[in-house]
């Protein structure tokens, strides 16, 4: 398969083939890529996604309502979990986001429709041919943040909405020589 070069071990090729840029509107699971892609900020994603598991494990399935009432005990529980990304702000932020995620599904009726409204509710099919081609941000990503941010969330730069959109299909940002950029085009 000529996948896209960042997919080069196992478990990155596996992510790729089977998630990365499928459209994806489960509000539970488009709440765990937004704690995972924060929590990524300055490492390597195949770091997080190695600990993916433990993750899900540490934050009860990534359950908002059930994150959202962590209190004291949990934070020092969950910093004190070497399966999961020891880093207090990122704990704090994931907390935090849960709570604000909540305020989102009252007023728009899910996290999902809340997300997708930056592109239109339908996902941006661009057309990369190479991987220098694809940017770190652009103009929804710029907005999506700014908007979460007024909204209370942390660890939501634009960087890291650009990626949570490519994560969750919001734009497929698959190479047009990838298998998988026909496939999701099919989605």
């Amino acid at each position: 398969m000529n996948r896209c070069t960042w997919a080069t071990s196992e478990a990155m090729i596996g992510y790729h083939d089977d998630e990365w840029g499928t459209p994806l509107h489960d509000d539970r699971t488009l709440f765990e890529f937004l704690i995972l892609e924060g929590a990524q900020a300055g490492l390597s994603w195949e770091t997080v996604l190695k600990k993916r598991n433990n993750y899900r494990a540490a934050f009860d399935n990534f359950d908002a309502e059930k994150v959202a009432r962590y209190g004291a005990r949990k934070v020092k529980q969950l910093l004190a979990n070497a399966g999961i990304i020891r880093n207090r702000l990122k704990v704090a932020s994931a907390i935090q986001n849960a709570q604000a995620t909540l305020e989102i599904r009252d007023q728009f009726g899910s996290f999902d429709a809340y997300l997708w409204q930056f592109t239109d509710g339908e996902p941006i099919t661009n057309r990369w041919r190479t991987m220098d081609q694809i940017p770190a941000h652009t103009e929804q990503s710029d907005i999506m943040s700014k908007d979460l941010k007024g909204r209370g969330f942390n660890f939501v730069g634009s960087t890291i909405c650009y990626a949570l959109m490519q994560a969750t299909g919001m734009v497929n940002d698959h190479l047009t020589g990838c298998p998988r950029y026909a496939e999701i085009q099919k989605l």
